[in-house]
């Protein structure tokens, strides 16, 4: 009985139509996701959850006892959206007005509602700001701290989750750190660290001398792809720790580099542990290696460099190759993880603890949740520019292709440039056609792939797009714009 609204530029398949395996009649006719489909202009975002919110506001949806009783900083929201022109959100977002007002009434006849959001909300200049709009949307209506209702982030795979739970960042929090120093006796840094695109700059800028990258692929996972390489060119001694190769170790090579072999989780020996999108710790109980040989795990490998060149009397490195030692440490230190312990004994998952709020009581310093205004602005590109945005496609795991065709986008190849009929019409454009898209940052030729986008709105498949992309943060979360570059696009002349 639940209503979907999808906020996309971009129409694509898997959000309109899905099969599902166990009910025959959805396996051979299908069954509806989006009850409603709205396309904003990439980098509208924020316009648009501020003008679903202000639609809120007056039409009387606004849940008094949550905002009265549970929150802070509505009036300063309060004051921002009446000086916040309703037309010129509209503009910012590129949405009607008539679908705007179709949502706010599907947002207020629901006394319970889910957000989810992916990387297309966080891939910008002002992505916290958009995160923050629809935490105040969720905050307006009252769908936080009870059952059925929340914010929900998804990730691009497991463990980008399970890595930060783990202490993988610039700085622990407090709680964290605390408890590390009172169970292995020494003092933590007072200083951050650095954050992956600090290290990068520090990289190009010949400020480091060693790095020790542990899967993925740094490259690929950074815009301006000439700019990365000379950065990782930069550093003395790279040395990777992979289960298969890719462009990074040609391209983001170090002056020298080592690559390490190492065996995939479905082929560890030991049973390993990953964090869901969903706040899930499960257990992956392991297997046998694909090829005979000396590969080894990741933890044995890092064991392995620790016990040469870290003192011994601080950590059993050979008892800490041990994973069920890994993860009674990690029931001891990690906020949240007490059940770590004892998940191989207790049913092969547990959730993580004080992250769901089935009561209106928050892990603030006073319990209550906080609105905070937003920016009004989106994305503008310059005169004679368009908006592009990069995505991964259906056959693709982060920056690892498997399959060039896209089944959610209709195209069979990757090297294509998502657009509009209106705009390829514009552009003298038919399907298949060459084209050349370009800005400050590099120049591509692809083959023009018309999709029901926005017009005025592009689409190119990452990582190859980083050759296009720039080296704008968001200034608060460091990440990179992947998802709001302009560029500007001609046809191929004939040779």
């Amino acid at each position: 009985g639940g209503k979907v609204i999808i906020v996309n530029p971009m129409r694509e398949l898997g959000l309109e139509r899905f099969r599902l395996p166990s009910d025959w009649r959805s396996l051979i006719f299908g069954s509806q996701v989006s009850d409603l489909y709205l396309q904003p202009h990439i980098g509208g975002d924020g316009a648009l959850f501020k003008a679903l919110l202000e639609g809120v506001v007056g039409s009387g949806g606004v849940d008094d006892d949550f905002v009265a009783g549970h929150s802070n900083g509505f009036k300063e929201v309060l004051a921002d959206l009446a000086g916040s022109e309703r037309a010129r959100l509209e503009r910012i977002c590129g949405v009607e007005r008539g679908d705007i007002d179709c949502a706010v009434e599907m947002i207020n006849s629901s006394t319970r509602g889910v957000i989810m959001w992916a990387m297309g909300v966080t891939h910008h200049e002002r992505g916290v700001d958009n995160v923050l709009a629809l935490a105040n949307l969720a905050m307006a209506r009252g769908w936080l701290g009870k059952t059925g209702a929340g914010l929900l982030p998804l990730r691009g795979h497991s463990n980008v989750q399970g890595v930060g739970s783990c202490g993988v960042a610039p700085a622990l929090k407090q709680a964290f750190a605390g408890r590390i120093e009172e169970i292995y006796g020494f003092k933590l840094p007072v200083a951050e660290g650095q954050d992956t695109y600090a290290s990068m700059e520090a990289a190009h800028g010949g400020r480091i001398k060693a790095a020790f990258l542990l899967g993925g692929n740094l490259f690929a996972s950074n815009p301006d792809r000439a700019w990365a390489a000379e950065a990782l060119g930069n550093i003395s001694t790279t040395v990777y720790v992979s289960t298969k190769l890719n462009e990074g170790h040609v391209l983001g090579r170090g002056r020298t580099t080592i690559i390490l072999p190492a065996l995939a989780r479905d082929e560890e020996g030991q049973a390993t542990t990953q964090e869901s999108m969903f706040n899930l710790v499960r257990l992956s109980t392991g297997g046998r290696p694909n090829l005979e040989g000396e590969m080894r795990s990741e933890v044995d490998i890092i064991a392995a460099f620790a016990e040469r060149i870290l003192p011994a009397e601080r950590f059993n490195w050979s008892e800490l190759r041990s994973h069920r030692a890994l993860r009674e440490a990690m029931a001891e230190a990690v906020p949240g993880y007490r059940a770590a312990s004892a998940i191989d004994r207790g049913g092969g998952e547990f959730r993580v603890e004080g992250r769901t709020f089935h009561s209106p009581r928050f892990a603030t310093s006073d319990g209550r949740a906080r609105f905070h205004v937003t920016a009004t602005s989106g994305f503008e590109p310059p005169e004679g520019a368009m908006r592009m945005m990069t995505l991964r496609s259906e056959g693709q795991f982060n920056t690892v292709v498997y399959d060039q065709e896209d089944l959610y986008r209709g195209n069979r190849r990757r090297d294509v440039l998502m657009v509009s009929a209106a705009d390829a019409r514009a552009l003298g454009l038919g399907e298949g056609d060459g084209v050349v898209v370009e800005n400050e940052v590099g120049s591509l030729e692809l083959a023009a792939a018309i999709v029901d986008i926005r017009p005025g709105n592009l689409a190119m498949y990452y990582p190859e797009a980083n050759a296009l992309v720039p080296r704008r943060l968001d200034p608060r979360s460091r990440t990179p714009a992947f998802k709001s570059v302009a560029v500007r696009v001609r046809p191929v002349t004939a040779r």
